[in-house]
């Protein structure tokens, strides 16, 4: 088996030593990691509640319409609303046509 020279060693040694100043210390590798699993919860919290407003929206508006244009009025009871017929009532064809509806009618028509 050859022996490894002490000129040898001693350049390895060296190298090592670069290597090991130049590696990132582990400790604070992940200090700040946890500030983008915060940013990114909020993100998806608010796009979430987004999100559940525009459902609420959109079914405040289809009730709306529905009550405006007279879909659900109880044929047994004049003047009364069926309640049954406001939950299910689709008083318009899309969705978004509600909420873009009630986004852009802000105040009650006069």
């Amino acid at each position: 088996m050859k022996e490894i020279s002490d000129e040898r060693k001693a350049a390895e040694g060296q190298v090592m030593k670069i290597y090991k100043e130049s590696s990132p210390v582990i400790e604070t590798l992940f200090e700040w990691a946890y500030i983008n699993h915060v940013a990114w919860s909020l993100a998806v919290l608010a796009l979430g509640f987004i999100v559940w407003l525009l459902i609420a929206l959109s079914n405040a508006e289809n009730q709306r319409n529905a009550l405006m244009t007279k879909q659900c009025f109880d044929p047994v009871f004049k003047g009364e609303i069926d309640k049954k017929c406001l939950r299910t009532v689709h008083s318009r064809e899309h969705w978004w046509e509600h909420v873009s509806y009630a986004l852009t009618h802000v105040r009650p028509e006069k």
